[in-house]
């Protein structure tokens, strides 16, 4: 795709097939986006700004450095997609697939992914302050070293989910399913405070 640092705003996009294009430091804002194919297309310092995605493929895309914030990704595939470094904030996910994806740190602070899957996702240090993973299937999935403050998991499922290391200040963990769930000393203590234990780490 030509000119990699234009900046486009406003435009609407519909049946269009950008099959593995090269989306470089391209810049979208308040853009929609419908039926179009980004299946295997590339991004490396893009940025999407409350851009609309709907009923879209970016199946196997990879993106770098790129950024999605305030974004509304609905009925969109992401199946495969890999994200680098990547900044999500504000963005909100319906009725998306999300899974397999590869992910590498990236701020994904204020992402609504209420209701869906991320089973078995791999999340290491993803910064997921002030998200709605409300009613989210996070069986399996792992959370090492998140930022989860302020998160919201109510009726989540985190069952065999890998919570050690992660941030949970303001995090309600009381209505989650937490089966076989793994967390360190201090989550353990913050699960305890929730219900209602006086827990004593004096030794």
């Amino acid at each position: 795709m030509s000119d990699p640092g234009q900046e486009t705003v406003g435009l609407a996009y519909r049946d269009e097939d950008w099959y593995a294009e090269e989306l470089g430091a391209r810049v979208w804002r308040d853009c929609t986006f419908t039926d179009v194919d980004l299946t295997e297309a590339t991004s490396h310092g893009a940025t999407f700004e409350r851009c609309v995605f709907s009923n879209c493929r970016l199946n196997s895309s990879v993106h770098t450095s790129t950024a999605f914030v305030g974004c509304d990704f609905k009925r969109t595939s992401l199946f495969d997609v890999t994200l680098d470094g990547c900044k999500l904030t504000g963005s909100v996910f319906s009725e998306c697939v999300l899974k397999p994806v590869t992910v590498t740190g990236g701020v994904w602070r204020g992402v609504t992914f209420r209701g869906g899957s991320l089973a078995k996702v791999d999340l290491t240090g993803v910064d997921l302050r002030e998200s709605d993973l409300s009613m989210t299937d996070l069986s399996g999935a792992v959370l090492r070293d998140c930022r989860l403050d302020g998160a919201t998991l109510r009726q989540a499922n985190l069952t065999e989910a890998d919570l050690r290391g992660a941030t949970l200040d303001g995090v309600d963990l009381a209505s989650a399913t937490l089966r076989r769930t793994r967390l360190d000393l201090a989550g353990a203590v913050h699960l305890a405070t929730l219900q209602g234990a006086d827990v004593d780490t004096s030794g």
